[in-house]
């Protein structure tokens, strides 16, 4: 175990290496038991499909210190249910639920001492991914494959905490109108590079944006996704929650824990509908989820030369504070979680 020494208060969100890993090869039909590793790189063949042919998965969750010491992962059951749905996209066998969850238990047990303590804001990020492996030149379903599970302590996505960020239309589509959009798959990522590098280096009367917003691929007309993150808007009267619904965006686990709060906890209505770029006066606050980001306020949306406010440039509206406050009230242990939401480690 090695000495831990890291300054909470100002942590970022990058790679910091734990002590150990969870790994798991497929072969034969079936994974092997897996173990625990202090190995984080991996040794596999040249002609793997996850190099050539993108054969791979991701997942993304966390590990959090409750008030009363405890360890606290957020619904982990939807990340393994998400990632077999992407494994079965990409043809690829999935750890099951039980496997899953087991994994990323012994991966923030075996480092509990990397994950930062209850008020700082941190949290043990947690990134259990499939690749495909083995001898392999054609395009084809890989011979092999690695199931694994590391984890390193992050910070806020986005610094400053619960305050806003703009983002500036791409004229870049994230995803195919029938691709892998709804899979959590890393060409989906790769293909965001670009558009998200032009979105931080672009200007527009003085502002900075924080990321890329993605348009329907199929009319370009409605907003899908946020950079790596789901949308929510919240209507005028402030009654209404709206996500985008469409098979080409992924389904984010924060987002719906979003939909359940703002419906069963705030009393609002919910939709998961159209929300189209030339219609954002209908709305008076906005906002990017996600398990890496939580909850990041839109200050303001730029659409070729229109620049639309939603509550402000400056501060979180009160219903974005009102959600954010109880998403990681629930996560944190200082608010009573829905069943079945919070797994003890």
């Amino acid at each position: 175990m090695r000495d831990v020494n890291i300054d909470w208060a100002n942590l970022g969100f990058s790679y910091i290496r734990t002590d150990l890993r969870f790994r798991s090869h497929w072969k034969d039909g079936a994974w092997d038991a897996g173990q625990l590793t202090e190995d984080n790189v991996l040794h596999i063949a040249e002609g793997s499909t996850a190099l050539h042919y993108g054969q791979q998965c991701f997942e993304g969750l966390k590990a959090y210190r409750a008030q009363d010491g405890s360890i606290n992962l957020f619904r982990p059951d939807q990340n393994a249910a998400r990632m077999q749905m992407s494994c079965e996209r990409l043809l690829m066998p999935a750890p099951s639920t039980e496997m899953f969850i087991e994994a990323c238990r012994q991966v923030v047990k075996a480092n509990e001492h990397f994950l930062p303590p209850f008020g700082t804001g941190g949290s043990l990020y947690l990134r259990p991914f499939v690749i495909g492996v083995g001898d392999n030149i054609g395009v084809r379903t890989a011979p092999e494959f690695i199931f694994s599970v590391f984890c390193t302590p992050v910070g806020p996505y986005f610094k400053g905490g619960l305050a806003p960020h703009n983002f500036i239309v791409s004229e870049f589509d994230r995803a195919a109108p029938n691709g892998t959009g709804a899979a959590k798959v890393g060409g989906n990522y790769a293909a965001s590079l670009l558009p998200g590098a032009q979105a931080k280096e672009a200007q527009a009367q003085g502002r900075q944006f924080a990321d890329a917003i993605y348009l329907d691929p199929a009319t370009h007309t409605k907003i899908e996704e946020v950079g790596a993150a789901n949308l929510f808007v919240i209507t005028k009267d402030g009654r209404t929650f709206v996500t985008p619904k469409s098979p080409s965006i992924l389904p984010s686990i924060t987002k719906y824990s979003l939909l359940h709060i703002a419906e069963h906890r705030l009393g609002l209505n919910v939709e998961e509908g159209d929300v189209y770029i030339n219609q954002l006066d209908r709305y008076s606050e906005a906002g990017a989820c996600g398990t890496a980001a939580v909850i990041t306020p839109i200050g303001g949306i730029q659409h070729g030369d229109h620049f639309h406010v939603f509550h402000s440039e400056t501060e979180a509206g009160p219903v974005t504070r009102r959600l954010y406050d109880e998403l990681t009230g629930i996560q944190f242990g200082t608010v009573e979680a829905p069943e079945g939401w919070i797994v003890k480690v």
